[in-house]
C-alpha cells in the first residue's frame, strides 16, 4: 500500500519527477518485465502439455493436473499480454503526446524570438533607414567630388605651359628633321646684298631646288 500511495501522492511522489520521459523510462522497464513473463509463462504451458502427454495413457491423474497448470498458465499469459498491449499503448501515447509538446514549446520560443527580433522594427522605420544611407551616400560622393577638384601644389601659367610646349613640338620637329637630313626652310642661311667673304658670289636656285627643299621640309613634319 505504501508503494501505491507513495505513487499517486505521497512523499516519494514528490522526490520523483513524473515528467514524461521518467515515465516512458518506468513503463519501458514494466514492459520488459511482461516481456519476460511472458516468454516464462509460453515456457511454462509447453512443458505442462509435454508432461499431460506423457501420462494421458498411464497416469490420467498427472496428465488432468498438468493440463490445470497449463490452463492456469494460459490464463497468466493472456493477462500479461493484455498489460503488455495496454502498456505498449500509454508508451505510445506518451510519445506522441511528448513530441507534440516539445514541438510547441519549440515554436513559442521561434515565436519569442521573432517578437524580440522585430519587436523595434517596423517598415516604416526601414523606409527612414534606407532613406538615410542614400543621402549619406549622396553626401559621401559630393564630398569625394569636391576632393577630387582641388588642384595640388602652386597655380600655373596657362601661357607659360603653351610656349613650353611649342618650344618642344619645335624641337621634335628638328629632330625628326636632322635624322632625315632635311633643313627646315626658316633655319637656312639668309644670303645678303653682295658676295659672302671667302666664298664664290651667290647663285639664285632655280624654281625646282626651292620646290624640292620645300616639300623635303614639309615631309620632315
Amino acid at each position: 500500500m505504501s508503494g501505491i500511495w507513495g505513487w499517486f501522492g505521497g512523499g516519494a511522489a514528490q522526490k520523483r519527477k513524473d515528467t514524461p520521459k521518467n515515465v516512458i523510462l518506468d513503463l519501458r522497464t514494466q514492459l520488459e518485465m511482461l516481456q519476460k513473463r511472458e516468454i516464462h509463462l509460453t515456457r511454462q504451458i509447453e512443458e505442462q502439455e509435454q508432461v499431460a502427454k506423457k501420462n494421458v495413457t498411464t497416469n490420467k491423474t498427472a496428465a488432468k493436473a498438468a493440463l490445470r497448470r497449463k490452463k492456469i498458465h494460459e490464463h497468466n499469459l493472456e493477462q500479461t499480454l493484455n498489460h503488455i498491449g495496454t502498456i505498449e499503448q500509454q508508451m505510445n501515447a506518451i510519445e506522441s503526446a511528448n513530441i507534440n509538446q516539445e514541438t510547441f514549446l519549440a515554436m513559442q520560443r521561434a515565436g519569442e524570438a521573432m517578437k524580440q527580433i522585430h519587436g523595434k522594427l517596423t517598415p516604416t522605420k526601414v523606409d527612414e533607414t534606407m532613406d538615410k544611407l542614400q543621402e549619406y551616400n549622396r553626401l559621401n560622393e559630393e564630398i569625394a567630388e569636391t576632393m577630387g577638384s582641388i588642384n595640388v601644389g602652386p597655380p600655373l601659367d596657362e601661357t607659360e605651359l603653351e610656349d613650353e610646349l611649342e618650344q618642344l613640338q619645335q624641337q621634335e620637329l628638328e629632330d625628326k628633321m636632322l635624322e632625315t637630313g632635311a633643313v627646315p626652310v626658316d633655319r637656312l642661311p639668309k644670303v645678303a646684298n653682295g658676295e659672302i667673304k671667302g666664298k664664290a658670289p651667290a647663285v639664285a636656285e632655280d624654281d625646282e631646288e626651292a620646290e624640292l627643299k620645300r616639300l623635303q621640309a614639309e615631309m620632315a613634319m
